[in-house]
């Protein structure tokens, strides 16, 4: 590995991801930038080895990188790093050409030695993701089976239990740090959560956020 793009707009997990990607490939020169725009302008510039790519970013999908850097590299190793481990984010990736998905809320040494399994033919995929991916069958049957149901779609059911849970501690008046103490992850992880709840609900402000919790029932 030469070169490494990292795509990512939250300065924190920017930092963490290229300390991640220097201790997985010693020696690798990073690039790091913080929007699409950006990050299709790289691929003009440079051939790149490796990309972490984030999915939720301020001009848009992370996922159109994928599949730009796909068709141009075909030799890069393309990575998804993201908080995302649904269906509706896991899936697209990977038929856009990503070929690992790791979740940035474990542990840095984990994303590491997910990393250095690339040099043994390991897709680098973090243990939630794989089991996502062996249990999506099972669930696409009983999904087909309820075709007939077609739920509303309201705030909640556009929240994943884990913002809803990042949701439900915005409303105590916490600090980013203090909720990311309470619910037992990094505070760059609670930040993403924040950045995504916010765009979903279309709020900017705590205010709103506390607003929406009641109205969905949270609080």
């Amino acid at each position: 590995m030469k070169l490494a793009l990292i795509l990512e707009d939250m300065p924190e997990s920017q930092m963490m991801l290229r300390e991640v990607a220097e201790a997985a490939f010693p020696g690798i020169r990073v690039c790091s930038v913080a929007d699409v725009a950006s990050a299709q302008k790289m691929l003009n510039q440079f051939q790149f080895d490796l990309a972490l790519i984030d999915l939720s970013l301020p001009d848009g999908n992370g996922t159109t990188v994928v599949e730009a850097m796909s068709a141009r590299f075909p030799e890069c190793v393309i990575v998804v790093a993201t908080i995302f481990d649904d269906d509706d984010h896991l899936f697209p990736a990977l038929r856009a050409g990503a070929q690992g998905y790791l979740l940035k809320d474990q542990a840095p040494e984990q994303l590491v030695k997910q990393l250095r399994g690339i040099s043994e033919g390991h897709p680098p995929l973090s243990p939630s993701v794989a089991r996502r991916l062996l249990d999506y069958f099972h669930e696409e049957q009983e999904a087909v089976a309820n075709t007939e149901v077609i739920p509303e779609v309201t705030g909640q059911t556009m929240l994943t239990p884990r913002e809803r849970e990042v949701l439900v501690q915005l409303t105590r008046g916490i600090n980013i740090a203090e909720i990311g103490a309470e619910m037992n992850i990094s505070r760059h992880t609670v930040g993403d959560h924040v950045k995504s709840i916010y765009r979903k609900l279309n709020i900017t402000s705590r205010a709103e956020a506390a607003l929406q919790a009641k109205n969905m029932g949270l609080v």
